[in-house]
C-alpha cells in the first residue's frame, strides 16, 4: 500500500488525513472555474475565483459556492444579500488569476457590466452567469458555503475553463464523431 492510500484508511482511534495527501488527491478532480462578485453597502465591488461551485436544487433552483473564511471579501459575501456566481470560459485564465490573487484591483482583469436589478459586476464573455439571491450560509471548516437562491441566468456559447493538478486548463477538441 502506498503512503496515501494508508493515509485515506484513517478513520476513529486512527491518524487523520494527511493535509498534503488530502490536497493532492483534491488536484485530480477537473472542476469549472468561477469568478463569484458582488458589491458592499459603498458600492465597492468584490469577487473570488472558485472551483467549489455546484447546482444544489432544481426546484428551486439553488447554487452553493464554497469561499475561504480568510479571504479579505468573506466578511462582504456573508453580509451580502446577492451575488453573481461567472462561470469563465477558456479564454478568461486572467481573470481566474486575479480573482484568486490578493491585494490587486480584480476588476481592472477584464470587463464587468452592472446587471439591470441590483448593478452586481456580471462578467463580460462569461460561460454563463448565475445572479444569486443569497438564501443561507453554513460553515464549512476553513469555508464558509453560501447558498445562492438563482434569480437570473445568461449562458453563452465558448469552452469553459478548467482547473487541475493545481492550474488552469482548457478542454481538448473532441474529434470529430458520427453520431
Amino acid at each position: 500500500m502506498v503512503q496515501s492510500e494508508i493515509a485515506a484508511e484513517a478513520g476513529p482511534g486512527r491518524e487523520p488525513v494527511a493535509e498534503a495527501a488530502f490536497r493532492a488527491a483534491m488536484t485530480r478532480f477537473a472542476s469549472g472555474v468561477t469568478a463569484v462578485t458582488t458589491r458592499d453597502e459603498t458600492g465597492r465591488p468584490w469577487g473570488f475565483t472558485a472551483s467549489s461551485f455546484c447546482a444544489l436544487s432544481l426546484r428551486p433552483p439553488l447554487v452553493l459556492v464554497c469561499l475561504d473564511r480568510g479571504a479579505d471579501c468573506h466578511p462582504v459575501f456573508v453580509r451580502s444579500q446577492r451575488f453573481v456566481v461567472n462561470i469563465l470560459a477558456a479564454d478568461q485564465h486572467a481573470t481566474a488569476t486575479a480573482f484568486a490573487t490578493k491585494a490587486v484591483d480584480k476588476f481592472a482583469a477584464a470587463a464587468f457590466d452592472p446587471d439591470p436589478d441590483a448593478g452586481l459586476p456580471v462578467l463580460a464573455g462569461a460561460l454563463a452567469s448565475v445572479l444569486c439571491r443569497t438564501s443561507r450560509t453554513h460553515p464549512g471548516g476553513d469555508h464558509t458555503i453560501l447558498i445562492g437562491d438563482v434569480t437570473v441566468v445568461s449562458t453563452a456559447e465558448s469552452a469553459p475553463l478548467v482547473h487541475f493538478d493545481r492550474g488552469f486548463r482548457a478542454l481538448a477538441a473532441e474529434p470529430a464523431q458520427a453520431r
